[in-house]
């Protein structure tokens, strides 16, 4: 049950164009910023927001043409896990499961056959009985995502859907959430403004900027070869652009970079990635043919690193363990020395199609 998408969409003066197919047994991350028009998507492919023009169909049957065909969200073969999950207060979690059977046709027994069924699947059928406000949030996003499995639906659609859990819960339920749609044969759709939830659960990744597709492909080629500077700082890396000419880049935020690929030429791109890049106090020595100065402008931790930024020619970010910045006394306004070899500077050219 294939999901297209080819369409507009708008909310008031924000305006949204998408076109992206989605298979069976994938899973698709929309990531951006807020603004970007995730929200706006969800609404669309969930049946809440007519589109404007293009159509949105699932294995060929029109959902939404713009136009004469509108399928309302009862009727769509989506199930939806809102970022807050919305679970009915004043019923039980088993309830609260079997509505969507209900409003499908079932009869109430097979309703809570069903519902209890997909609970135990999902290891909180113990949690049957309690009302939404007696469970955690970590059980509120597993009957969630039970209450929108029990209608079989072709289309998982999850809006954020860690966003609502602290740190710690948020990596428990991230496994396990993994864990299930590895087994789901329908389309999944993850809604996402947080890279990690994508590169981890996503087989593919559309990245969205002011309402527009900015990037389309896999978490590594989005790594590997960032479009936009957006792309880069959700991927943890520096984007360069510059004109390249027998060996060199030039920058066009300024400085030269030495290249490894000779016949790339015009316009280009470059990645540096914060672990290819090494600090010093003084001028190195050595064989790396990349070298210039910078100051550092902060410092971040990140797990085990810190994450060094550095206004230079070029700008970079640099990761460091805690004992180098400790031994170098990094501080903001240090002055250092950076080195960089060409073969851990991969460029290609600029403008690259999307897929």
């Amino acid at each position: 049950m294939t999901l297209a998408l080819d369409c507009t969409v708008t909310r008031g003066s924000f305006s949204l164009a998408i076109r992206a197919a989605i298979e069976p047994g994938s899973v698709v991350a929309i990531l951006g910023p807020n603004g970007a028009g995730k929200s706006t998507l969800v609404r669309a492919i969930a049946g809440l927001h007519p589109i404007d023009s293009g159509s949105i169909s699932l294995n060929g049957r029109i959902l939404d043409d713009g136009e004469s065909t509108l399928i309302p969200a009862q009727k769509r073969s989506i199930g939806v896990v809102f970022q807050d999950y919305a679970l009915f207060p004043h019923l039980s979690v088993i309830d609260n499961v079997a509505f969507g059977p209900r409003s499908r046709g079932a009869g109430r027994a097979a309703a809570k056959a069903t519902a209890a069924q997909t609970l135990s699947l999902l290891g909180v059928g113990d949690l049957a009985g309690r009302r939404p406000s007696e469970i955690s949030g970590g059980q509120a996003q597993r009957v969630a995502l039970a209450r929108a499995l029990a209608t079989a639906p072709d289309v998982l659609l999850l809006d954020e859907p860690l966003a609502a859990l602290d740190i710690e819960t948020k990596e428990t339920v991230r496994a396990e959430l993994q864990t299930q749609l590895e087994s789901y044969s329908g389309c999944t759709v993850l809604i996402t403004h947080d890279p990690l939830d994508a590169l981890l659960l996503a087989d593919r990744v559309i990245v969205l900027e002011n309402g527009m597709v900015a990037q389309d492909g896999t978490p590594a080629e989005l790594s590997k070869r960032p479009l936009t500077d957006y792309v880069a700082s959700l991927m943890g890396v520096t984007l360069l652009r510059g004109e390249a000419s027998a060996g060199t880049l030039t920058l066009v935020d300024g400085g030269v970079m030495r290249i490894v690929d000779e016949e790339l030429a015009g316009p280009a791109m470059a990645v540096v990635r914060p672990e290819s890049v090494t600090l010093h106090l003084a001028h190195p020595e050595g064989s790396a043919r990349n070298v210039w100065h910078g100051m550092v402008t902060s410092l971040q931790p990140s797990h085990d690193r810190i994450r060094v930024h550095i206004e230079g020619a070029p700008s970079v970010v640099v990761a460091v363990t805690p004992g180098a910045a400790a031994d170098m006394r990094l501080a903001k306004g240090s002055r250092v020395w950076l080195s960089l070899k060409s073969l851990d500077l991969h460029t290609y050219p600029a403008g690259m199609p999307r897929r």
